[in-house]
């Protein structure tokens, strides 16, 4: 079985010695569950020659039924022990890619293992153990940072000697110091070792409290090291990698230990980073020992002596700077770009374009973006562009080619999706012939951001056939500040990858940005970065009508002389031919005199219950002006149309053309800045005014005031007013004094006192 195959080959990345012994029962009873049998799990087991007992697991094998531990437990396991699938979504058990990754289909082949040639390396040409160390400890740590060692061994029953927890408990500064005191003695320092065994050293700093990766305090560095292949042939190939190694040190045996900066903000992480690593490494030729991957990892600690041979640094600072920039060059050097092609190569063979999802609009394998204000009915527009591919039909204005589309809903619950589609069928008056078109992916509750649903969707969709995915709304699935150009970009290229690897157009919702949107280019309404209006291939734009009142009384009538006109043709036919006239076909009033006259009670009563539903519906509509930007096709002329809930009607008789978007004045550019400064004063004008009135009728506690009162008034707010001011005022706000009655300030009739 393939299967069966897979899952072994999977054991070949996981040691059994790392594990407790749950996770070597969880093995088994992964084994157990897939169908392999206890044989499998045995032969896996002797790796482990220190815990495996012959019989013990077909013991256990028995009581494995019905646990519930699948493959893919053994799947993780492989994983985090650096097995990567060839493909990101090509299998069941596909890998999530890591830091920063996108989806890519390079290999990552710096090295031509066939051609690589070895690099000798050579001892130190004058032996000074103290500087070897103390080198080291330099190049990796800082003064204040605890270092771990180990010159303890013990002898396992092969007779192979293994290091012991050792110790932690000193900074290297301070280790420097003693090791330039000791006289050349390094085991007066760090402890007297074996010279059969060696020493060993970890390159992360250590909090003190113990060895663990829980006591790693900064995880920088990670092990690169291989002991199944020449040394010259290891220090060629990680120098040809340019890997940023901090310091390389021979082992005094079969390796090389390159200690290489990942620069990690954490554990998780640093295990991706050096998953990604081991990758590339494997790739290159360079067979990475797996169990090097933890970062309290011991390695050979230089300056030592082991087995007659030295344990010595072979050099430092070698390839790139830092993590980022050997993965910026990594990725470079395997960005799987096309090469340039030469115009006249196909200047009279042109390449097919790709054919239209959307005539006039969009092209298959495309990218549109619609963006509108909330209340929009976005959603209900997207359902029915759904609708319109699975049933070949048009959409607004334009004609759809027919095939599957694959509606990715991020918002609404299932229940409700799924009613919404029946509903806008209904209520378009389609049949549902080819609801079979139609996927919905629900993922309310469940959405992750575009970067890692990206290949999940490319893995579900790549034999479905689907001509279209519609993602509705991507602020679910957002990555990054809206507002940030690259940010942005780096999310609308999952798009394309989504859109290439499928060869589907990508159809996806964003809002507008806050206030206003009438003065606009519809470019510029999408909220956010630029880059929602330069990527997509088809920007298409809602925007709402500023509907007047003549307007609704208008289509109210329509609404009217329709219903009246239906029942004519239902009940008296002759009638509406012979004796209603053209002009009276286009009055409610009009016909419903008609209707008096020529239509039975009972069919009156019913018409006029439907039309306080028209009525109704038309109250409720909002009107909407669809503009656009297109790369592949002509410029369209603006399309009007009303939502009336749950569908959009294209405006047949043309009603809103003239209709200005909210926010936005028919009167030039000039003419709006002096109106705004116009509105502007008179509102001045108004607030100034209800200011003085208040002050007239407070400031004498509620008596008429004089000029007098009102200077004293001002005066204890703080504010000075001059007499001469105060006059003007009375005089502005339609105030007199009246000098009859001790010059008291009153509100002017029209006369003078």
């Amino acid at each position: 079985m393939e299967h069966k195959l897979d899952l072994i080959a999977l054991l070949g990345y996981v040691d059994p010695s790392r594990l407790d012994y749950q996770e070597w029962l969880n093995v088994g009873m992964a084994l157990k569950h897939e169908g392999y049998t206890a044989s499998d799990w045995e032969i896996w087991s002797r790796r482990d020659g220190g815990r495996y007992h012959p019989g013990e697991c077909f013991k256990k094998w028995s009581g494995f039924e019905g646990s519930g531990i699948t493959g893919a437990t053994i799947t993780q396991m492989a994983k985090d022990n650096g097995w990567m699938p060839r493909s990101a979504y090509d299998r069941e058990d596909h890998h999530e890619l890591g830091w920063e990754d996108e989806i890519t289909g390079g290999d990552y082949v710096v090295v031509d293992k066939n051609w690589i040639e070895g690099k000798e390396i050579h001892e130190p040409a004058t032996w000074n153990p103290v500087q070897q160390l103390t080198t080291y400890l330099s190049t990796l740590f800082e003064a204040s940072e605890n270092v771990g060692y180990v010159t303890d061994t013990w002898q396992n029953d092969e007779g192979k000697y293994l290091p012991t927890k050792g110790a932690s408990d000193r900074t290297a500064g301070e280790l420097i110091q003693l090791l330039n005191q000791c006289d050349g003695d390094i085991g007066s320092v760090v402890g007297d070792y074996k010279s059969e065994a060696g020493a060993w050293i970890r390159f992360n700093p250590l909090d003190g409290k113990g060895v663990k990766n829980d006591n790693v305090t900064e995880h920088r560095y990670a092990l690169v090291e291989s002991d199944t292949m020449d040394i010259e042939k290891q220090n060629a190939i990680m120098r040809e990698l340019e890997l940023p190694i901090a310091v390389m040190v021979y082992s005094g045996g079969k390796s090389l230990h390159a200690i290489v900066r990942v620069d990690a903000a954490n554990y998780d992480e640093y295990r991706k980073r050096v998953d990604y690593l081991y990758n590339v490494c494997k790739k290159n030729g360079l067979n990475i020992d797996n169990q090097n991957r933890n970062p309290s990892r011991l390695s050979r600690m230089p300056g030592i002596e082991r087995n007659g041979k030295k344990q010595f640094i072979v050099d430092s600072n070698i390839g790139k700077a830092n993590w980022a920039e050997w993965h910026e060059w990594i990725e470079g050097v395997n960005d799987d770009l096309p090469d340039p092609e030469s115009l006249t190569d196909y200047w009279d063979n042109m390449p097919k374009l790709a054919p239209p999802l959307i005539h006039g609009l969009l092209r298959q394998g495309h990218k549109m973006l619609m963006a509108g204000p909330s209340k929009a009915g976005k959603s209900f527009t997207l359902i029915e562009l759904s609708i319109a591919i699975a049933e070949g039909l048009e959409w607004l204005a334009w004609q759809c080619t027919q095939g599957k589309v694959l509606y990715v809903n991020l918002e609404l619950d299932r229940a409700s999706a799924l009613h919404r589609f029946k509903d806008v069928y209904t209520a378009l008056g389609v049949a549902p012939n080819n609801i079979r078109n139609i996927d919905i992916w629900n993922l309310r509750g469940k959405t992750v951001p575009m970067d890692k649903l990206a290949p999940k969707l490319i893995r579900r969709s790549a034999k479905k056939g689907y001509i279209a995915v519609i993602i509705d709304p991507i602020y679910k699935v957002l990555t990054g500040d809206e507002n940030s150009a690259d940010q942005m970009a780096h999310f609308t290229n999952q798009f394309d990858k989504v859109a290439t690897e499928l060869g589907a157009s990508v159809i996806y919702c964003h809002h507008h940005s806050k206030g206003s949107q009438g003065g606009k280019k519809s470019m510029d309404r999408a909220s956010g970065s630029g880059v929602f209006a330069r990527d997509p291939d088809a920007l298409i734009d809602l925007v709402e009508l500023e509907i007047t009142e003549a307007l609704l009384k208008q289509e109210e009538n329509k609404a009217v002389c329709a219903v009246y006109k239906r029942y004519f043709q239902q009940h008296n036919p002759s009638y509406l031919r012979d004796s209603v006239s053209q002009d009276d076909v286009l009055s409610a009033k009009a016909m419903e005199d008609h209707a008096k006259r020529a239509i039975y009670d009972t069919e009156q009563a019913a018409a006029q219950e439907e039309i306080k539903r028209v009525l109704q519906s038309v109250r409720i509509r909002s009107a909407w002006r669809v503009e656009g930007t297109l790369r592949e096709y002509p410029k369209f002329a603006p399309v009007n149309m009303w939502f009336q809930y749950p569908i959009h009607k294209l405006d047949q008789s043309g009603s809103l053309k003239d209709i200005d978007p909210e926010g936005e004045s028919s009167a030039p550019p000039w003419q709006k800045g002096a109106n705004k400064r116009k509105d502007k004063a008179k509102e001045e004008r108004r607030s100034k005014a209800e200011e003085f009135e208040d002050v007239v009728n407070n400031c004498n506690v509620g008596d008429p005031p004089t000029v007098k009162d009102i200077i004293d008034w001002y005066s204890g707010t703080g504010k000075e007013v001059a007499e001469r001011t105060v006059r003007d005022w009375v005089k502005k706000f339609g105030y007199v004094i009246d000098r009859n009655n001790g010059n008291v300030i009153v509100k002017s009739d029209g006369g003078d006192l």
